[in-house]
């Protein structure tokens, strides 16, 4: 570790919101107690299409450990804890019109409750990809009815929550639910091609827009956000044509779901197969679509290296694969500490974004337990502090970052990836559900002391 790394401390960032994230299909578990309804994912599991025919059936079991996690949480130090709504846990059939299930809603206002007693701030996400599978057969994000079905359900967790949830998560992450689910298949509902990809990017932050106004209508006492995925990109060179491939890398990766909602429309130049969406665009759309958030949410954590690759449909560039010499992550991912300071420097001198959040920031390894029961996760730990110094860095810059969240609380099931992939900074034994804090967790609980 450089002197560098060790010497900062969490006062060095002044006021500022600490805290960990984990969603609902990651950790919750209890996939049809108390009348919940089933979700995409839980159809995907079903069918066996996660690694090793994993599924979300118990998963941490947080649903019955809530009060367990939370003490957890205490303990660690955590100020704010990230998490999300498992739609159809509320409303099984995904409308308020289908009925809500009040059993659900009680475990979040139990959730809350919890959270507040311990002095931690809620941070709720009100999608992150656990759409109620009714909603899917009726076409999903490719109906435009799913605007009006996701702006209810908006209105009736603030209304519900809003008096103790100050701060509000709208989506996580479109491009990855919407490029994975509807472009190229590999997430539910595995439906595939860019005209899929371009309808149900506009449908979905048609529904962001419907909802974030349902939200305000409701309270005005709220910080309403969304969050994104970001990938920092390097050229292969500064030749004009590499140059050129990283201004479309980046309008994919990064600007894609944030120029529409701040007023730039989307990036057809750079992206002309967007343009596929244009006939289901309406006459007052975009300005529905156009918001002020209080806040961005960012998830970063990694970058590529991008050429010009006139032989790639749609895209015209390449992603390099991470060189020899650099470390990657068990996701595969180069570990590029820079890239998060770029990200935040860029949206940074966004004048419309008035605040921004890193909402998810972590890496996976391969732990092992020791004899003594402890879990020496050393590159977890130096990943963190290392990216952490490049957002003090960027904070001192003047970018008005106000707060991180560690991906992720705990070990929980990695998507399509199962149980393989670890993040968490609490390790799960998922045979006996046994929790243990990792030297990465340590860290962190005497770091935010610091």
């Amino acid at each position: 570790m450089s002197p560098s790394v060790a010497s900062f401390k969490a006062s060095d960032f002044g006021e500022f919101t600490w805290g960990a994230a984990t969603a609902a299909y990651q950790i919750e578990g209890a996939h049809d107690a108390d009348g919940k309804g089933p979700s995409i994912w839980d159809d995907f599991a079903a069918r066996g299409k996660i690694r090793k025919k994993q599924t979300g059936n118990v998963a941490c079991d947080h649903y019955n450990r809530m009060k367990e996690d939370v003490a957890l949480m205490k303990s660690l130090g955590l100020k704010a804890y990230r998490f999300s709504v498992s739609w159809p846990r509320v409303l099984p059939n995904g409308s308020v019109a289908g009925g809500l299930n009040q059993p659900g809603l009680d475990f979040y206002k139990r959730l809350v409750d919890e959270l507040l007693n311990n002095g931690i701030e809620p941070f709720v996400t009100l999608f992150h990809w656990d759409l109620p599978l009714e909603l899917e057969r009726q076409g999903g994000w490719l109906n435009r009815d799913i605007a009006d079905h996701f702006s209810g359900y908006a209105r009736l967790m603030v209304d519900t929550l809003g008096d103790r949830v100050k701060n509000w998560i709208i989506l996580n992450e479109p491009f990855v639910f919407l490029l994975l689910g509807y472009g190229i298949g590999y997430f539910p509902p595995q439906k595939r091609g860019p005209a899929k990809f371009a309808r149900s990017s506009h449908l979905t932050m048609l529904a962001q827009g419907k909802a974030a106004r349902a939200m305000a209508a409701a309270r005005s006492d709220i910080k309403i956000g969304t969050t994104i995925s970001t990938l920092a990109g390097e050229a292969a060179s500064n030749a004009p044509r590499h140059l050129a491939a990283l201004r479309r890398h980046d309008a994919f990766f990064n600007r894609l779901y944030v120029d529409p909602i701040v007023g730039r429309g989307y990036p057809f130049q750079d992206l002309p197969f967007l343009r596929k969406m244009e006939p289901i665009i309406h006459p007052d759309d975009m300005d529905m679509v156009q918001y002020p958030f209080d806040f961005l949410g960012i998830n970063h954590y990694s970058r590529k290296t991008v050429r010009s690759a006139w032989w790639m449909p749609y895209l015209k560039f390449w992603e390099h694969k991470p060189l020899k010499d650099v470390e990657i992550t068990s996701m595969g991912w180069e570990v590029h500490p820079a890239g998060i300071y770029q990200i935040l420097k860029k949206f940074g001198e966004y004048p419309e974004i008035p605040a921004l959040y890193i909402t998810e920031n972590g890496a996976a390894y391969t732990d092992k337990v020791e004899r003594d029961g402890h879990i020496h996760d050393e590159r977890r730990k130096r990943y963190i502090q290392e990216y952490l110094q490049q957002c003090l860095k960027a904070r001192r810059e003047g970018v008005n970052l106000k707060g991180y969240f560690v991906w992720s609380l705990l070990d929980n099931l990695e998507w399509k990836e199962g149980y393989d992939k670890t993040f968490g900074i609490v390790h799960v034994d998922f045979e006996t559900q046994k929790r243990t804090i990792k030297d990465s967790g340590l860290w962190y609980r005497d770091f935010l002391q610091s």
